[in-house]
């Protein structure tokens, strides 16, 4: 069978690498000029099952007004007329209660294990070297309130089987060493020790040249214009090369998704969410992070990637702006030379935003659409990494027709009434204006 798979990222990659493997000939279409540029480029490196979440929960409404008045706040927002955020942002206030928090971290991890033990596969199988650690992940925090407000969280963990510790402030050190010199700090810690990391770019462009390799053609530099239907089913993709055609088509675009996917009626309700990074080259190896760190109280994570700290953070909602705000880099610059003062030169950052696309209940949506051959991979939000290899076989098994191997239950698009209405709020926005994530890379560009 013939598949065209819509975006290269991790998430459009992977699902073409299994696909090739399931014996389709494959076509990926990206605007860029290779693969995994956009927000796979350089997250927070976490694959972490164990802290998959929805960000909408019990109190988060409370929460979202302190972090908003925090000097180092992880939640910015840039009002605007935009009906698409406003909607969006009621369907997540409806999932802040306990019941539905539970279902939504329920199915969040239960394709986030799944993609974990997927990835190991793949590891294993082809040898991918991404500076990838399997060292898990220390969820930090700084009060006694926070630790003690853990207990909703294990539960879910001890219901899916996941490992978990909970650590004082000396486990957090034994664990992490550098922490050590800032041990007033923090007064404990939540241990996921089946978590890993890894810089998500280098495995998307490892893997793209093995799926390469393998028969899959990647038209990179290639913008697409829009999708067409005919009798129920998806025709073709009309792209500024020419128009293409397949038996099945993928839509692994991001963010972008419901703008390409809202002339056929579908609407899903996945929004922007921009985040920062910056990567600190490392100058005292003992001076930094073993794995990942998360800093609980200002929602930033401190990764080791090889000689490199990469430090990620902050959900910034203001539509598909891709401006690199200086507040948001001083918030990343606080966190790292707080936590490891002595671990990297923060001058010598890279300075990097990307568009995360959020569902309001956190979970993806990954599964078929009423047009019998447009399946959909989006929505992953802060968790494309973490489930990217899972996503890619379950979306290479249900296009050949096979039984995924995990419960599909509330992953698909189905969950959202509105999904099959046509509904645009206000002009709906060219693919040609959308825009690429700036950076600025090395001392020169930085400062």
């Amino acid at each position: 069978m013939k598949v065209i798979v819509l975006g290269s990222g991790v998430i459009g990659t992977t699902s073409a690498w299994h696909l090739a493997q399931a014996g389709h000939e494959v076509t990926v279409i990206d605007r860029q000029a290779e693969a995994g540029r956009e927000t796979s480029y350089a997250n927070a490196g976490e694959v972490s099952p164990g802290y998959s979440a929805p960000w909408a929960g019990p109190g988060v409404p409370l929460k979202a007004i302190k972090w908003l008045l925090m000097q180092h706040r992880p939640l910015v927002i840039r009002p605007n007329v935009d009906m698409a955020m406003i909607r969006w942002g009621l369907q997540m206030l409806r999932n802040c209660t306990a019941a539905r928090y539970e279902v939504n971290k329920g199915r969040m991890v239960r394709l986030a294990e799944y993609s974990r033990d997927v990835l190991r596969e793949m590891r294993a199988e082809l040898g991918l070297a991404y500076d990838e650690r399997a060292q898990g992940t220390l969820q930090l925090f700084r009060t006694q309130k926070q630790l003690d407000g853990t207990g909703a969280d294990i539960e879910v963990l001890k219901r899916y089987g996941v490992r978990f510790e909970l650590l004082d402030r000396d486990g957090c050190i034994r664990h992490e060493p550098a922490l050590a010199r800032v041990r007033e700090k923090f007064v404990g810690g939540l241990l996921l020790p089946g978590d890993e990391t890894g810089d998500c770019f280098k495995f998307t462009q490892a893997l793209a040249e093995r799926a390469a390799r393998a028969g899959v053609n990647f038209l990179y530099g290639t913008t697409i214009e829009g999708l067409r239907s005919e009798g129920g089913r998806l025709s073709s993709v009309v792209t500024d090369r020419g128009t293409l055609t397949a038996d099945a088509y993928l839509v692994a675009m991001g963010s972008y998704s419901p703008t390409l996917l809202a002339p056929l009626g579908i609407d899903i309700p996945v929004y922007p969410v921009k985040g920062y990074s910056i990567t600190v080259p490392i100058t005292d190896a003992s001076g930094a992070p073993e794995s990942t760190v998360m800093d609980e109280t200002h929602k930033v994570a401190v990764t080791r990637l090889g000689e490199r700290i990469r430090v990620g953070g902050t959900a910034e909602l203001a539509g598909y702006t891709l401006q690199l705000h200086e507040a948001r880099e001083r918030t990343l610059e606080h966190v790292v030379t707080d936590l490891f003062p002595a671990g990297g030169d923060v001058a010598r950052a890279e300075f990097w935003c990307g568009l995360r696309p959020m569902t309001p209940d956190g979970t993806p949506i990954v599964g078929a659409t009423r047009l019998p051959n447009l399946y959909l991979a989006t929505g992953h939000g802060t968790l494309g990494w973490t489930m990217a290899a899972g996503t890619g076989r379950v979306m290479a098994d249900l296009i050949s027709g096979r039984a995924p191997e995990i419960d599909m239950d509330g992953l698909g698009v189905e969950r959202y009434p509105r999904a099959y209405r046509r509904f645009t709020p206000g002009p709906a926005r060219s693919p040609a204006d959308w825009t690429t994530a700036p950076s600025r890379a090395g001392a020169a560009a930085s400062r």
